[in-house]
């Protein structure tokens, strides 16, 4: 079992940035794959960026060049850093561990994000 935990968040106006953090512990041996999800208000819960623990990551098109995310394995945590933000990205933000059992691409549709998830920290975004 991982623990996540997620602070961070908050609320800013359009065209700001914000970097969420998310800190695994427990058996963080048994994950490979760190994953950003959000879910906005009445919207089904959707994949934004993902990261393999070997560094390959992966952006679903609509937040290419707006979100980064990167890991300090050494700290067990993962960042999403996301910039030029919109008022459509307001949502809860959610991360999640998994583990892929071959390749090194975390997709956000695979079926890997069933478990470990936190607890989810909100952003909103002003116009």
């Amino acid at each position: 079992q991982v623990r996540l935990v997620e602070p961070g968040g908050g609320s800013v106006q359009a065209g700001g940035s914000l970097r969420l953090s998310c800190t695994a512990s427990g058996y963080t041996a048994s994950y490979n794959c760190m994953g950003w999800f959000r879910q906005a208000p009445g919207k089904e819960r959707e994949g934004t960026a993902t990261i393999y623990r070997g560094g390959v990551t992966y952006y679903v098109e609509s937040v290419k060049r707006r979100f980064t995310i990167s890991q300090d394995n050494s700290k067990n945590t993962v960042y999403l850093q996301i910039n030029n933000l919109k008022p459509e990205d307001t949502a809860m933000y959610y991360c999640a561990a998994g583990r892929i059992r071959s390749g090194v691409y975390c997709f956000p549709d695979l079926p890997i994000w069933n478990n470990d998830w936190g607890q989810g920290t909100q952003v909103t975004v002003s116009s």
